[in-house]
C-alpha cells in the first residue's frame, strides 16, 4: 500500500494522462480492468482561466472507482494556481492535481510548459507550492530525466522541498522523446532515496516490463500509457501478478474483439458517434496487433471507420476470411 497524501492506494497501477486518449469514457472503461489511480488529459491553465468550453469539459467528470487527478499544464505558478481553483469550481470532486512537467511536444515546450520546466527548477518549486496553497489538495508532478541533460535528482529535491505529494518519472529525457529504451538503471533503488511515493513510466507493454521497472527503481507503482492502448487486459495482468505472483495468459482474439467493441461503445456514449469514431481510428487497430494476416484489418480500421457498425463489419469480414 502507498499513499498520495491521505489517499490510500492498494494497487500498483496508474493510468497515464494521454492527450486525445484519456477522456472520461476511456478512463472509465480501462478502470474496470483494475486501475488504481488515473489522470485526465492535459488541461491548459489558460483554457480554464478564459473559460474555454472544451477545456472545461476535460475536468467535468463523475467520480469513478479509481482516484482521479486533473493534470494541468502551464508555466506560470500564479496562473496554474488560478486554473486549479477554476477547475474546482467546475468539479468539486477533483481529488488531486498533477502538474505536467514532462510533455516533450514542441507546441507545449515552446510556451515554457511541459518538459521545458525541467530547465527551471525554481519555477517548479513555486508551482507546487502555489497550487497546494490555493487548493489545499494533494499535488503531484510528472517529470522526465531532464531536458537535454539528466538533472532528475536535482528536480526531485526541489519537488520534495516544495511539498509535492508524489512524483511520476518517465525514464527518458525530453531530447529522447519516446525513442529508444527508457533508462531505468539510472533510477536504480531511487524510491529508497525519496521521501514521497514514486511512479515510474516508459515502455510498459508487458507484465515483465512492469516487473523490471519496479524491481530496478523500487517505485510504488507503474504508469500505463501507450501499452494499454488496444490492450486493456494488460492492466489486469499486471495487477493479478503483483497480487498473486501468477501470470495470466494473453487475451484471445474473441476477447480482444469484445474489449474493442465495448470501449468503442463507451466512447460513443461520451462523445457521440462521429467524434468518437474519429478518435477510435487510431485506437481500434491496436487491438489486433500480432494476429495472422491482420494488416489489412488494421488498415481498414484506421481508414474506413466512421460508424460503430463499420467496426463490427470490418472485424466480421476479417473473421470470415481468415479464421
Amino acid at each position: 500500500m502507498w499513499k498520495i497524501a491521505n489517499y490510500e492506494i492498494k494497487g500498483k497501477i496508474l493510468l497515464a494522462p494521454m492527450a486525445g486518449f484519456t477522456s472520461e469514457g476511456y478512463r472509465k472503461y480501462l478502470n474496470s480492468f483494475g486501475v488504481d489511480v488515473c489522470v485526465t488529459e492535459m488541461v491548459s491553465d489558460m483554457g480554464l482561466i478564459y473559460g474555454n468550453q472544451e477545456t472545461k469539459s476535460y475536468v467535468t467528470y463523475q467520480k469513478d472507482s479509481a482516484i482521479t487527478g486533473v493534470q494541468l499544464f502551464g508555466h506560470d505558478p500564479d496562473c496554474l494556481a488560478k486554473a486549479a481553483l477554476k477547475a474546482l469550481e467546475i468539479n468539486p470532486d477533483i481529488e488531486y492535481f498533477d502538474i505536467n512537467m514532462g510533455c516533450p511536444v514542441p507546441k507545449v515546450v515552446k510556451t515554457g510548459a511541459g518538459s521545458a520546466l525541467l530547465e527551471n527548477p525554481e519555477i517548479i518549486g513555486e508551482i507546487i507550492k502555489k497550487v497546494k496553497e490555493a487548493t489545499h489538495l494533494p499535488v503531484t508532478a510528472k517529470i522526465r530525466l531532464g531536458y537535454n541533460d539528466i538533472n532528475v535528482f536535482e528536480t526531485i529535491r526541489v519537488l520534495e522541498d516544495s511539498g509535492v505529494d508524489a512524483i511520476g518519472i518517465h525514464a527518458r529525457t525530453r531530447k529522447e522523446y519516446y525513442y529508444g529504451v527508457p533508462n531505468f538503471e539510472i533510477l536504480r533503488d531511487l524510491r529508497s532515496k525519496t521521501s514521497v511515493p514514486l511512479i515510474i513510466s516508459g515502455n510498459i507493454y508487458t507484465v515483465e516490463d512492469a516487473i523490471n521497472a519496479l524491481n530496478i527503481t523500487g517505485a510504488d507503482a507503474v504508469m500505463i500509457a501507450r501499452g494499454g492502448i488496444g490492450n486493456p487486459f494488460l492492466i489486469t495482468q499486471i495487477k493479478h501478478y503483483f497480487e498473486t505472483g501468477e501470470r495470466l495468459p494473453n487475451p484471445s482474439f474473441e476477447e480482444q474483439e469484445k474489449y474493442c467493441l465495448e470501449l468503442c461503445k463507451s466512447m460513443i456514449e461520451e462523445k457521440g458517434e462521429k467524434r468518437a469514431l474519429a478518435i477510435y481510428r487510431s485506437i481500434a487497430p491496436k487491438f489486433f496487433l500480432g494476429y495472422p494476416n491482420a494488416k489489412q484489418l488494421r488498415t481498414k480500421l484506421a481508414t474506413s471507420l466512421f460508424t460503430y457498425q463499420n467496426l463490427v463489419d470490418i472485424i466480421n469480414e476479417y473473421k470470415n476470411e481468415i479464421m
